[in-house]
């Protein structure tokens, strides 16, 4: 079995639909191999995979690279994968499946001057959209505070240079997509990049400004939305 690092966390036909759609994405990365699965929801959200027959091992590898994967246990230095649950003035909190949360104090973000409120806009990070960090276990026998992992860093400060971003919450890219279509802005991104099953991120244009694209589909889309302004 292999528990994926994302959540499933809206409710009614919302959550039908998500389920719907991360049995297509599952089936997608591995419905070629010789294998049968079976997609369940544990109940701290985080969805599990069950993996039987010849290509199981490859199976699981693949849902790891593309997922990130919870595991029961966490090593010293390690890097995992954890959604982002809430942030105060000491910092961040991920949720790796470990009960407390996971804590990156502020200083060992690495993203630069400001408050970790003021970092959270700044990169348009929305609630439960995965994080990689590299895990410090003092309390394991580890040497220090657990830290975002670098090549979480350095993906975000690609965000920050690249085109401007619309990052949403709440809603499957598919989802995105039809609001994106139906409010008149098919013209004005370049595609939606899946973070998370239920954490999109809308590549716009060069000539899009994601303030006045979140002003004008905020209204259709139930979800938190955050821009990033290159």
């Amino acid at each position: 079995m292999v528990v994926l690092a994302t959540k499933l966390y809206v409710d009614g036909d919302a959550r039908d639909r998500a389920l719907d759609s991360l049995r297509s994405l599952v089936g997608n990365e591995i419905g070629d191999l010789d294998v049968s699965y079976e997609v369940g929801l544990r109940h701290d959200d985080f969805p599990s995979v069950t993996i039987e027959g010849d290509d199981a091992v490859v199976a699981r590898n693949v849902l790891r690279e593309e997922f990130g994967e919870i595991v029961p246990d966490l090593e010293p230095d390690e890097t995992y994968v954890g959604t982002f649950e809430s942030w105060d003035d000491e910092g961040f909190v991920l949720d790796a499946g470990q009960g407390d949360g996971i804590r990156i104090p502020a200083d060992e973000l690495g993203l630069g001057p400001g408050s970790p409120a003021q970092i959270r806009e700044r990169y348009g990070l929305v609630q439960h959209v995965p994080l990689r960090f590299v895990y410090g276990g003092a309390a394991d026998g580890g040497d220090g505070p657990s830290r975002l992992a670098d090549e979480e860093i350095d993906r975000l400060y690609e965000w920050s240079r690249g085109p401007g971003r619309l990052n949403v919450n709440s809603a499957t890219r598919a989802e995105v997509r039809a609001t994106l279509n139906r409010a008149g802005h098919a013209q004005d991104y370049v595609t939606v990049e899946r973070l998370g099953l239920l954490e999109q991120s809308v590549i716009c244009t060069d000539d899009t400004d994601p303030p006045g694209l979140l002003a004008s589909v905020g209204e259709y889309l139930p979800a938190e939305l955050r821009c990033v302004v290159s």
